[in-house]
């Protein structure tokens, strides 16, 4: 069995919080502002978490599994979330997130096709698509952030 413990975190190449304070606060309050519109946590983290994975960002991906769990996500969904559309676990509603998330992080191929959207807004009221479409940008905006600079998580014991 491999000791995690030994192996290395990738060497941080930048700090923006350091280095360009205030686009990282402005960055920051961007996505506190994106949540006030959803008042569902769980749904909030696991948007984060979805497009975390997609963009592999190790930082957000720690951060937003122990927010999801704090919220009372369950271990079955967050193991199985990259699989979503494979399991009986999620609703409707969050099946519609998950997909507008996935075109909006991957915006290039997707370019974002009407019938996700469409989707998407039969289980949001106009102002709640909204803030969910500016969470998809903010956690975007931040794995990026987080993996151009190689941030890695704090070790777990």
């Amino acid at each position: 069995m491999t000791d995690h413990a030994t192996v290395p975190a990738p060497v941080r190449r930048i700090s923006l919080r350091e280095l360009a304070p205030e686009f990282h606060r402005h960055l920051l309050a961007a996505s506190r502002a994106a949540i006030t519109g959803l008042a569902d946590p769980v749904l909030t983290e696991l948007v984060n978490l979805r497009a975390s994975q997609l963009n592999g960002c190790a930082y957000c991906l720690d951060l937003h599994a122990a927010d999801a769990r704090k919220n009372g996500e369950s271990e079955h969904r967050l193991y199985t979330l990259s699989a979503w559309r494979e399991t009986p676990y999620f609703t409707a509603r969050e099946r519609a997130a998950l997909a507008l998330t996935e075109s909006v992080t991957l915006l290039a191929g997707t370019h974002v096709p009407d019938e996700v959207f469409e989707e998407a807004a039969k289980h949001f009221a106009e102002a709640e698509l909204a803030h969910l479409i500016a969470l998809i940008t903010s956690i975007n905006a931040l794995n990026r952030v987080g993996v151009t600079s190689r941030l890695s998580p704090p070790p777990r014991e």
